[in-house]
């Protein structure tokens, strides 16, 4: 008991000079690295101590929100990449309205306009050759007409021309044929659209231009300068006559 009684005032006195003292911070806005501890007493307080260890990181705290600086200015664009593959093909659009018809083609009315002035050509021709009221023969383009009626070479030369024709004139052998067929129908000759020229024996067709064809009959032309018409026979071959002589008159349109 006795030995207590001096550990007990040892406590007490301890826990009162506990309770005189306390804790203050430098600043409590700016913390301290360390607490000094001042009691209210005789002594003079001491150093602080060391810094302990650094403890473990603490857990990954919360993203924060974005800063509010200037954003740098944007970057050259990169290299081309390569095509991508093809897509898939889409559904077929919505089918458009109907257009205005277009104009017709500058070679189509070129085409019409050729047709219709040789279509007027040939019906001038027709009515032309029908005015006679007599045979007629039509080969390709060219209609041979005849009243069956005989004249000098002159007057056959103006009828005509007056009526808008040429005398019959063959420049080839299916001309010739389609001529004969008159002669032979009317069993006559007929004067034929050709002229002798100031040379003897040369011929030309009425226009001027030298003879690029001709039938003539064996031995003729032998009118030596006068007979400087040609007449046909009924076999189609041909004879230098005299142009004042009556033949069948046939015209050519």
């Amino acid at each position: 008991m006795m030995v207590l009684l001096p550990l007990l005032s040892l406590l007490l006195l301890e826990w009162a000079l506990i309770g005189s003292c306390s804790e203050i911070g430098e600043n409590e806005e700016q913390p301290s690295t360390y607490l000094a501890t001042h009691c209210h007493g005789p002594w003079v307080t001491g150093l602080p101590g060391r810094d302990g260890r650094d403890g473990k990181a603490g857990s990954k705290g919360e993203k924060g929100d974005p800063g509010e600086g200037l954003r740098g200015p944007q970057g050259n664009p990169g290299k081309v990449g390569p095509p991508g593959n093809p897509g898939i093909q889409g559904p077929p659009g919505i089918k458009g309205m109907k257009g205005e018809p277009g104009g017709m083609r500058p070679s189509l009315i070129e085409e019409l306009l050729n047709m219709t002035s040789y279509l007027e050509t040939r019906i001038l021709k027709l009515a032309k050759a029908l005015a006679f009221y007599g045979s007629m023969v039509h080969l390709g383009e060219k209609f041979y007409v005849t009243t069956g009626q005989a004249f000098n070479f002159a007057v056959v030369n103006k009828t005509c021309h007056e009526m808008g024709g040429t005398v019959a004139t063959p420049r080839n052998k299916e001309e010739n044929a389609a001529i004969r067929k008159l002669v032979v129908r009317h069993n006559t000759y007929a004067f034929l659209g050709l002229r002798e020229g100031i040379k003897q024996g040369k011929f030309y067709y009425l226009d001027g231009s030298p003879v690029n064809y001709t039938n003539w009959y064996s031995g003729r032309p032998d009118g030596e300068g006068q007979e400087n018409c040609v007449e046909m026979y009924t076999d189609g071959t041909w004879n230098d006559r005299y142009c004042y002589k009556d033949r069948l008159g046939i015209c050519e349109f």
